[in-house]
């Protein structure tokens, strides 16, 4: 069976629904619902990577407290190993989530792990690398090491500092569309510098890609629908991963992605923690990817 460490961020957190996100005045708003839920992108992916049969090292922070002792409950699960550093609090976040699917997440715990023992990638197929500190260490260890490199760098606007030597490192990229001025020229620039693979999502309007070969559309796969789109992104790049480490040439990984994002959305949990490969493959049928 694939092995995939990954690592970074596993969080608590309150998810408060709201029909648009507030204006910045003062105000009393009324919450269509809410609930306190598992968070955190690298948990996000673990979870889906785990339902579609990887086995999955997942290294991230967690506290001895109560909302840590909820984040190793909702992890549990048989292909899922924790390699758990010890910090003093638990990351947690209160995230508004609007009915358009935009967001706001606010930080009451943001740990600070440092960077650890290196671990060991031996008879390991990928490293998903995610945004925090105690990855960077590991960016340059898998690269060392012959293992590709995946990272996730959400919505980069291509500027800021702290993405920048994840997007350098990185075999496949993906970034969300939300902060980027041009899109296409960020992916050029991706592969232009050794990217395998570079891919820009953007909500129910698919996604876009480009590797060696050219440039790739992907369309979103059907909703009917929506009930969360919390971990939409996670999901994404697990199908993604999947697809490739099954050997499926790259728009046939990228329909499963999409499937996947897809099936993240009809849940309120975060990612698609019971997806399973037939169930996105007939989804996956449905989206016409086409290179262009």
């Amino acid at each position: 069976m694939p092995r995939v460490l990954v690592n970074g961020p596993a969080s608590w957190n309150t998810l408060v629904r709201l029909p648009s996100l507030p204006e910045p005045r003062s105000q009393t708003l009324f919450a269509s619902g809410h609930h306190d839920g598992l968070g955190g992108t690298s948990a996000g992916k673990a979870l889906t990577l785990a339902a579609l049969g990887i086995d999955v090292t997942l290294r991230t922070a967690i506290g001895d407290d109560r909302e840590g002792s909820l984040v190793r409950a909702a992890l549990a699960h048989p292909r899922i190993s924790l390699v758990v550093q010890q910090v003093t609090a638990t990351e947690r976040h209160v995230n508004l989530m609007a009915d358009d699917g935009s967001r706001v997440s606010l930080y009451l715990e943001l740990p600070s792990p440092g960077a650890g023992t290196i671990p060991s990638f031996d008879g390991v197929d990928a490293a998903v690398l995610d945004l925090a500190d105690h990855s960077r260490p590991l960016l340059g260890a898998a690269r060392a090491a012959g293992v590709p490199v995946w990272c996730d760098v959400h919505d980069d606007d291509g500027l800021a500092d702290f993405p920048r030597d994840f997007v350098a490192s990185a075999d496949v990229l993906v970034v969300s569309a939300a902060r980027l001025a041009d899109a296409r020229a960020y992916l050029v620039d991706a592969v232009t510098r050794g990217c395998r693979l570079a891919v820009c999502t953007d909500g129910a309007a698919g996604a876009l890609a480009l590797d060696a070969a050219g440039w790739i559309e992907v369309p979103a796969a059907r909703v009917d629908d929506v009930v969360d789109t919390n971990g939409a992104g996670d999901a994404f790049l697990a199908g993604l991963l999947s697809g490739t480490l099954d050997g499926l040439p790259a728009e046939s990984a990228l329909a499963r992605a999409s499937a996947a994002g897809a099936a993240a959305v009809t849940t309120r949990d975060l990612g698609a923690p019971t997806a399973t490969l037939s169930s996105l493959d007939r989804r996956a049928a449905t989206v016409r990817v086409r290179r262009v």
